[in-house]
């Protein structure tokens, strides 16, 4: 299970294997905090549009960044131990960018995945899995779920 995490100078060894077998990639990226339906109903979507589903995490800094100083709840290696237990998931590579942009470079996508909340034109490297003839796919939300309701829930018991 845990050899779904990749080390930096792991990435580009085991794409260029999920390449030679000829996997149709699909990358999405986010920050996986506290896991709930709609995240796996969300990972299993994006699964299902190829072979093979790449998740970038964002590290903890970057999670500080996005979403304020008292996140993340779980830390990166948790979160990345939780995704990479889901049958789902083929492989997880933290990032620590500000965007995903190299890492989406680096994985060189078939299909670029991100949640309801985006557009095409506010989807980091999408112009990029485009030019390279590639798809962007943008999948609905689960209605009632997101993390900071639950962590504003768990605040109210």
């Amino acid at each position: 299970m845990y050899g779904k995490i990749l080390a930096p100078e792991e990435i580009e060894s085991r794409l260029k294997l999920l390449r030679g077998n000829s996997a149709k990639l699909v990358f999405t990226n986010g920050c996986f905090d506290l896991m709930h339906v709609g995240h796996i109903e969300y990972l299993m979507a994006a699964r299902s549009l190829g072979s093979k589903l790449i998740v970038g995490v964002n590290e903890d800094t970057s999670v500080s960044i996005l979403k304020g100083p008292t996140r993340p709840i779980n830390n990166l290696e948790n979160r990345m131990k939780m995704l990479a237990a889901l049958q789902c998931v083929d492989v997880v590579i933290p990032f620590s960018e500000e965007t995903p942009l190299n890492l989406i470079k680096q994985v060189r996508p078939h299909i670029l995945v991100k949640g309801g909340d985006y557009t095409l034109e506010n989807i980091v490297g999408a112009s990029y899995v485009v030019e390279q003839g590639g798809e962007v796919q943008i999948i609905p939300f689960k209605k009632g779920f997101s993390t900071t309701q639950l962590i504003k829930d768990i605040k109210n018991l």
